[in-house]
């Protein structure tokens, strides 16, 4: 369902009246009486609206507009004019995107409150399925679910999809063009060559810190790219993870070796009872 706004004020005042019913934002930068940025700032200083995939259309590409737009928060860039077929590509990534996350969030309402108990533990996964299963039950081991969980998604996806699966940044950009990246992830996961691999979690709750160790059986990758947004991945329809978990999700992030360990650590403040709970 496609709901319009004449301009920037106008797309506000939806955002905010029912926050939680879109699933990605088309927003252009020059609207009257409300820019597309000073729109996209507001989403990103609300609590709900903050996690719904962006999209900016401009007619402005310069690497200085770019960089402004990913560091405001966008997650694709489209720039004028641009063909149907690119539109609609972005449009089901971002709004696959939206839709994980929020089944993440389902998971997370539900799950039990005795997690916040978990010191330790070692967990073994294979599926994409399980790396969700996975991340919605470890991130209500931390203080602040709703801030984890995207981060975790992404790191225990990547351990699978680009670790074990061995699929690469090209091989999903073309996938997701040709709306086939869930059929090939099946392929491999039946193939003997990757489908026989596991990665592995580690959750160590340690003084004031909650450590998180991914390793998957991948042959690594070259991560320094990524971990910050880059300006000329902006028009990709994928690629922006792995910055915005460590952005947004983890204290610090580091990978190590080749590129198939990371570790994530979230620090505990002391008062955890004031902090909010996933709704």
């Amino acid at each position: 369902t496609l709901v319009s706004a004449h301009d920037g004020v106008e797309a506000q005042d939806y955002l905010l009246a029912a926050p939680t019913r879109y699933h990605a934002v088309l927003l252009d930068l020059m609207m009257p009486r409300m820019t597309g940025m000073e729109v996209l700032r507001d989403m990103k200083a609300h609590p709900i609206l903050m996690h719904i995939p962006v999209i900016i259309q401009t007619a402005a590409s310069s690497p200085d507009d770019v960089s402004e737009g990913l560091a405001a928060g966008a997650h694709y860039y489209l720039t004028k004019p641009f063909e149907k077929a690119d539109l609609l590509a972005i449009l089901t990534t971002a709004i696959r995107d939206r839709q994980a996350y929020l089944a993440v969030q389902q998971e997370l309402a539900s799950a039990a409150r005795t997690l916040q108990l978990l010191h330790n533990g070692t967990f073994r996964f294979r599926t994409m399925t399980e790396a969700r299963e996975l991340a919605s039950l470890l991130a209500h081991a931390y203080p602040d679910p709703s801030r984890v969980v995207t981060g975790l998604l992404e790191l225990l996806a990547n351990a699978v999809e680009h670790g074990n699966l061995a699929i690469t940044y090209e091989d999903k950009s073309r996938l997701l063009e040709a709306g086939e990246l869930d059929d090939e992830i099946e392929r491999r996961l039946n193939d003997p060559v990757y489908g026989t691999r596991h990665a592995v979690a580690t959750f160590v709750r340690h003084g004031e810190s909650i450590y998180l160790s991914v390793i998957d059986e991948g042959s690594g990758f070259d991560w320094r790219p990524y971990l910050n947004l880059d300006a000329q991945r902006a028009f990709d329809t994928h690629g922006r993870g792995i910055a915005t978990a460590r952005m947004i999700s983890f204290d610090t992030l580091e990978y190590h070796g080749p590129g198939n360990h990371v570790e994530a650590v979230v620090r505990i403040p002391r008062n955890t009872d004031a902090l909010p709970r996933a709704a």
